[in-house]
């Protein structure tokens, strides 16, 4: 694969909203958590987005560098903490139900995204990849969660919760940063203490050298 590109603070910059804002850049490398829709209990998701909002009200973009980490170590930390504790139905615990996750986040590989490396845990999803031919990162979230959604409501009838309707993205700044993505996605089943039966990892030939 070429050289990954990573955030070019002198390009363009895209600010894509949905519920969330997102930053993106054309054929960069992202950082992308999407989870299940019962991974978090109403209660502590609106906490949750009652201070952030208060965060960003005192913090409008463009972000510095150092906002961003504020953010992320203030929101982002919670928001994994809970998730690695395994709340909800975790209906990805079963090896054969992530398959269908990790089948789909590969499919587009070498098309609109290469795929550097991902972890499918039991009530969410992280995923580190280089996006190609100008394709968007919303765009590829949206594809892999309808697809899969579809598929495993097939499988699993009600059992079948569904995906919560945002994600969270980072835009990778440097090789440093890409670094700590790598070793995050790494060790995130350890973290959550699961058995190697309940989740499904892939690192790609330049995560593996991280």
């Amino acid at each position: 694969m070429e050289q990954l590109r990573f955030f070019n603070p002198y390009a363009e910059i895209m600010q894509l909203q949905n519920r969330l804002p997102h930053w993106a850049q054309i054929d960069a490398t992202y950082f992308v958590t999407f989870r299940l829709a019962d991974s978090i209990p109403r209660e502590l998701r609106e906490r949750w987005i009652w201070d952030r909002d208060a965060w960003l009200k005192r913090n409008p973009p463009p972000h510095t560098a150092a906002q961003e980490t504020e953010y992320h170590q203030l929101f982002s930390s919670q928001m994994e903490a809970w998730l690695d504790n395994g709340m909800g139905s975790c209906v990805l615990r079963s090896n054969d139900i992530a398959a269908v996750v990790a089948d789909a986040l590969q499919h587009f590989e070498g098309d609109r995204c290469h795929q550097l490396a991902f972890v499918v845990m039991p009530n969410h999803v992280h995923t580190l990849f280089a996006t190609l031919n100008g394709a968007q990162p919303p765009d590829l979230v949206h594809s892999w969660k309808g697809f899969t959604s579809h598929k495993l409501k097939n499988l699993l009838g009600e059992k079948w919760p569904g995906w919560q309707k945002d994600y969270y993205d980072r835009l990778v700044r440097d090789a440093t940063h890409f670094g700590r993505c790598v070793r995050y996605i790494r060790k995130n089943p350890e973290k959550a203490k699961l058995l190697t039966n309940q989740f499904i990892l892939f690192e790609g030939e330049r995560a593996r050298l991280c």
